[in-house]
C-alpha cells in the first residue's frame, strides 16, 4: 500500500511539473531557514518518497528520479524508498547537478524552490545545467504543496519568551553587539534567518520544530542596533510584545519578501549558508547591495556565557539521574527478552518527565537493539520496533531539552546474560580509549575540531576500523541540540566546522564508536565544555575539555587489559564524580545500583 501510495504521488507530481511546463525538480529535507530539522509541512521529501532520514535530497525528471543520500542512511534509504521509483544515490560521489546533467535532455528546464536552497547550491547547479544546456529556474508556488492535498499547516503554536535569567544577556545587549560589528563591517543591516539564531538575538523560544525550541521567524537585525521581527500575528502574546520593547517592530511572516525588496540602496549581510536564495534574490530585486557574510550571531552563540554554561551543568546533573534510572531498570528487565526498542525509548521519556522540568526531548531517541545498534543513526518506529534480545549490546542516545540547557548522551550496554565476545570488549574499549583522549585533550589557541579527529580514531586505526560520522557536534543552549560551527570531524571529510577554531565557551558532543554491520554497534558520549587551562611555563594560551555530562559507563564491556593506568585512573576519576554528583539524587535500589556501578575498576 504505501509503494502504490509513493507511486501515485510521484505521478501527480509528474502531472503538475508538466502543467508547469518544467521538465523536472529538485527535492531537499529543507525549509524556508536551511533547518536541519524541519516543521511537518516542510517534510516534502518524505511525503513525496517516504524516506524518513534528516538529510537528503530527490531530483525527479519525466521519466526518472533518484533519491540522494550520505553513508548514514545507506540501509535506512533502501528499506524505505522503493527502487522501483527511485535511483539510490549516494553522496559525496553522486551529485544532483551531475545526474540531472547525465539524465535531462538539452534544453530542459529543472524547477527548483528558491526558498528551499542556499545561493551556493543554486550557482553550482545552475553552471552543471550549463554544460548541456539546460536552465534551472525558480518556481513560483511549489509543485509539491501544489499536489500536496493534506500537507499540515506550519505551526501556530505562540512564541515564549526566554527569561535572562537562563539567557544570561539581554536581547538588547545582544543586538547591539550585533550592531557594533555591522558599523565595524560596514552594513546597513542583517538577515537573520536561521530558527536557533532568532531565537539566541531576541531570547525567544517555540515548538514550531519537534524537539527544537524555536518560532518560525527571520529578523532584519539594523545597525543602530533595531530589529525587525517577521513572525505570524497569532504567535504574539502581549508578553513577547512587551519583552521586545520598542526597539524591535514586530510584523506579519508574510510582509518578510516585501521588507526586503524594500531595502534599495541599502548594504546588507546574508549567511552564505543560512540564508536560502530567494533572500538574495528578493534583496537584489530591490536595488539593495547583498554581502554573503557569516551570520554575525553563530560564533556569540556558540560561545555560551557563564550563565548558560551553569545552566548546561545543572540540566546536565539532573538528566543524568533520569538516563541512570533508566540503565539500571534496562539492567534489570531487558534480559527478559520481553522489552521491545519502543518501549525502552519510552521508559526512559517516562523518567525524563519524572523530573518535572523536561520541555521536550532534543531529537527522537535512538534505541537500538543488536543489529540496529550498528546503524548511528537509527529512528525506531512501529514498523523497525523489535525486542532487545538477551546476550546482545543495546545502544541509546538521546537527550533532553530543559530550560537552562540542551543535553546529549549515548549508552552502550549488555544486556544478559551471559557475557560479551571478546571482539565486542576489543571495539567497546578501543572507542572508550579514544573518548578518553578527547576528553583530556589540550592543545594551543588556535586549535581547530578537525586537528583533535585522530585523537579519537588512533586505536580503531590500529585495528584496521574506523566510523564514518564525526566525533564531536556542537550544542546550544535550550536551542538545537546539532549547532554550529564548531565540530571534531576529520578535516577535508566535506563535515561543516570541522576547521573552525575552538573558543573557550563552546559545547561540544565527544562521542567516538564502532560499527559492525547487521550484528552490533557502540558509542559512548558525553559533552564537554571547552576551557581556559593554566600551564606553568606555558608559552601561549592553551584550552582543554570540561566534562559535562556524568552517567556511568557500562563496565561489563571494558577489557581492562587494554587500559593503561591512566586511562583506568580516568575512569575511576570519572565514576568518582558521577556518584558524587548524582547519589544526592537518587535513594534505595537506585542508590546500590549507583554505588556498584561508580566502584573503581
Amino acid at each position: 500500500m504505501l509503494m502504490h501510495t509513493q507511486e501515485s504521488r510521484l505521478d501527480a507530481l509528474r502531472k503538475q511539473l508538466a502543467a508547469d511546463g518544467l521538465d523536472g525538480f529538485v527535492i531537499p529535507i529543507s525549509d524556508e531557514h536551511m533547518s536541519e530539522y524541519v516543521g511537518a509541512y516542510a517534510q516534502r521529501l518524505a511525503w513525496l518518497t517516504g524516506f524518513g532520514g534528516s538529510a537528503g535530497s530527490a531530483a525527479v525528471l519525466a521519466d526518472a528520479a533518484a533519491i540522494f543520500v550520505d553513508g548514514r542512511y545507506t540501509v535506512q534509504v533502501r528499506d524505505q524508498v522503493d527502487e522501483k521509483l527511485f535511483e539510490y544515490r549516494s553522496v559525496p560521489k553522486d551529485t544532483i547537478g551531475g545526474w540531472i546533467a547525465a539524465n535531462a535532455g538539452k534544453g530542459a528546464r529543472i524547477g527548483y524552490d528558491a526558498w528551499l536552497h542556499s545561493r551556493g547550491w543554486v550557482n553550482m547547479i545552475e553552471k552543471q545545467m550549463a554544460k548541456i544546456g539546460a536552465t534551472l529556474v525558480p518556481v513560483n508556488g511549489n509543485p509539491i504543496d501544489a499536489v500536496w492535498q493534506d500537507q499540515p499547516e506550519p505551526s501556530g503554536a505562540v512564541a515564549l519568551v526566554q527569561a535572562d535569567e537562563h539567557a544570561g544577556r539581554s536581547s538588547a545587549d545582544k543586538r547591539a553587539e550585533i550592531a557594533d560589528w555591522l558599523n565595524t563591517e560596514g552594513y546597513d543591516a542583517s538577515v537573520v534567518s536561521a530558527l536557533d539564531s532568532v531565537a539566541w538575538l531576541l531570547n525567544i523560544r517555540g515548538s514550531d520544530v519537534d524537539h527544537t525550541p524555536v518560532a518560525l521567524s527571520y529578523v532584519i537585525a539594523h545597525a543602530d542596533g533595531t530589529a525587525e521581527l517577521f513572525i505570524a500575528p497569532e504567535k504574539v502574546t502581549p508578553e513577547l510584545t512587551q519583552h521586545l520593547g520598542n526597539a524591535v517592530t514586530i510584523r506579519a511572516r508574510s510582509e518578510f519578501p516585501a521588507a526586503l525588496g524594500a531595502m534599495q540602496g541599502k548594504h546588507v549581510a546574508v549567511d552564505p549558508n543560512y540564508g536560502v536564495a530567494a533572500i538574495a534574490q528578493v534583496l537584489e530585486a530591490g536595488g539593495a547591495k547583498v554581502n554573503f557574510e557569516r551570520d554575525p550571531t553563530i560564533l556569540p552563540r556558540a560561545i555560551k556565557n557563564p550563565v548558560e554554561q551553569q545552566g548546561h551543568r545543572d540540566a546536565q546533573a539532573r538528566d543524568g539521574a533520569a538516563v541512570s534510572r533508566f540503565l539500571r531498570w534496562i539492567e534489570e528487565t531487558a534480559p527478559s527478552g520481553e522489552v521491545d526498542e519502543l518501549a525502552a525509548a519510552a521508559k526512559l521519556l517516562e523518567f525524563r518527565q519524572e523530573l518535572g522540568n523536561l520541555k521536550d526531548i532534543s531529537f527522537d531517541t535512538i534505541s537500538a537493539a543488536a543489529g540496529h545498534a550498528a546503524l548511528p543513526h537509527y529512528k525506531v518506529d512501529e514498523d523497525s520496533n523489535i525486542p532487545i534480545p538477551p546476550s546482545s549490546i543495546y545502544l541509546v542516545d538521546s537527550g533532553g531539552q530543559y530550560p537552562a540547557g540542551t543535553t546529549d548522551i549515548t549508552r552502550t550496554v549488555w544486556v544478559g546474560p551471559g557475557e560479551p565476545s571478546a571482539e565486542m570488549k576489543d571495539r567497546f574499549t578501543r572507542v572508550l580509549k579514544g573518548h578518553i583522549q578527547i576528553d583530556r585533550a589540550i592543545f594551543p589557541q588556535g586549535t581547530c575540531g578537525g586537528q583533535l579527529d585522530a585523537f579519537a580514531r588512533q586505536y580503531l586505526w590500529e585495528a584496521g576500523v574506523d566510523y564514518a560520522h564525526g566525533t564531536g557536534h556542537g550544542v546550544g543552549s535550550f536551542l538545537s541540540v546539532h549547532e554550529g560551527p564548531q565540530r571534531i570531524a576529520k578535516l577535508g571529510s566535506g563535515q561543516a566546522g570541522a576547521d573552525q577554531e575552538l573558543f573557550a565557551g563552546m559545547i561540544l558532543s565527544n562521542e567516538p564508536g564502532y560499527y559492525k554491520a547487521g550484528e552490533f554497534g557502540i558509542r559512548i558520549e558525553n559533552l564537554v565544555l571547552t576551557e581556559q587551562r593554566q600551564i606553568d611555563g606555558a608559552e601561549d594560551d592553551y584550552l582543554g575539555f570540561e566534562c559535562l555530562t556524568f552517567v556511568p559507563i557500562d563496565r561489563t564491556l571494558v577489557e581492562k587489559s587494554m587500559l593503561t593506568d591512566y586511562e583506568i585512573a580516568w575512569w575511576n576519576d570519572y565514576h568518582a564524580k558521577v556518584w558524587g554528583i548524582l547519589s544526592p539524587q537518587m535513594a534505595g535500589d537506585d542508590l546500590a545500583w549507583l554505588e556498584r556501578h561508580c566502584a573503581p575498576l
